[in-house]
């Protein structure tokens, strides 16, 4: 099995001695927010939350992110929320990085080690807490959900990285590869949420150009990644948000393997007004 990891912000300020200022950028095309960003004077605090702060990294604004909200939540020890969603019509999904993460939804409670994973219906009851003695983090995806007619809504259901066999991409040998937590042909998901895995030497041989928006999360490895029309060096923690369209390939760099979380709106009709 591959070795895994999962990087985790912790916060904390550069030193006065320290520069830090590649390659954060915004464009109308992406962003590049950069690990070191994830310091304590950018994170937020969340209504009806206890003992949290949050690092958002995505949410719907014009010119940026236009379908989904993407946050890195730290739970302290006795931190949670049982009434975390504040908008009905929002289906999420939890990602755990760091520590243990105590989720319930609809009554059945799981206990989510690094590389868990939860998806929340839109209007599903569930509440998350941090019933250890250390500190937990998660990544917390929120999408409105867009309902299809003659299609029913998904249920909710638990993963984990370790029970999914990654899926290679046709004619790679495996370099490239996508762990599936939703089936693509499941007509009633508009969102996944997915792992992709390039080995050394994996690569995206050519500027994909497509209509789904993405956010990506470095998990592990380095890769220099293709970003409308500049190469961008990226690593563990950094994050990059694509827009629709926008032109993008990949080169893993290094000997391990190169890992990120993936955000893609699917599945849907495109809206015909804005």
């Amino acid at each position: 099995m591959t070795s895994r990891s999962y990087y985790t912000p912790c916060g904390g300020l550069p030193g006065q001695d320290e520069k830090h200022y590649d390659p954060a950028r915004f464009t109308t095309a992406y962003a590049v927010i950069p690990a070191t960003c994830m310091t304590d004077i950018v994170t937020s605090f969340l209504p009806g939350w206890e003992g949290c702060r949050a690092w958002m990294i995505a949410r719907p604004l014009s010119g940026f992110a236009e379908t989904f909200s993407q946050l890195i939540v730290e739970l302290a020890p006795g931190g949670g929320s049982d009434t975390p969603e504040p908008d009905a019509e929002a289906e999420g999904v939890i990602f755990v990085t760091d520590g243990t993460v105590e989720v319930t939804l609809d009554g059945e409670t799981r206990a989510l080690t690094p590389g868990g994973y939860a998806y929340l219906p839109a209007g599903s009851a569930w509440s998350v807490a941090n019933r250890t003695e250390a500190t937990t983090s998660f990544h917390w995806v929120r999408k409105r959900y867009q309902v299809a007619p003659g299609i029913p809504a998904p249920e909710g259901f638990f993963s984990h990285d370790d029970d999914l066999a990654p899926i290679a991409m046709p004619d790679t040998n495996g370099a490239w590869a996508t762990t599936r937590f939703v089936d693509p042909t499941d007509l009633r998901h508009d969102m996944h949420v997915n792992i992709v895995t390039f080995q050394p030497g994996g690569r995206i041989p050519f500027a994909e150009t497509h209509v789904m928006e993405h956010g990506l999360y470095v998990l592990q490895g380095r890769a220099r990644y293709l970003l409308n029309t500049d190469w961008v060096e990226v690593g563990p923690g950094d994050f990059m948000w694509l827009r629709a369209f926008c032109p993008q390939a990949c080169e893993q760099i290094g000997d391990e393997p190169f890992r990120y979380l993936l955000y893609k709106d699917v599945n849907r009709h495109a809206e015909l007004t804005l």
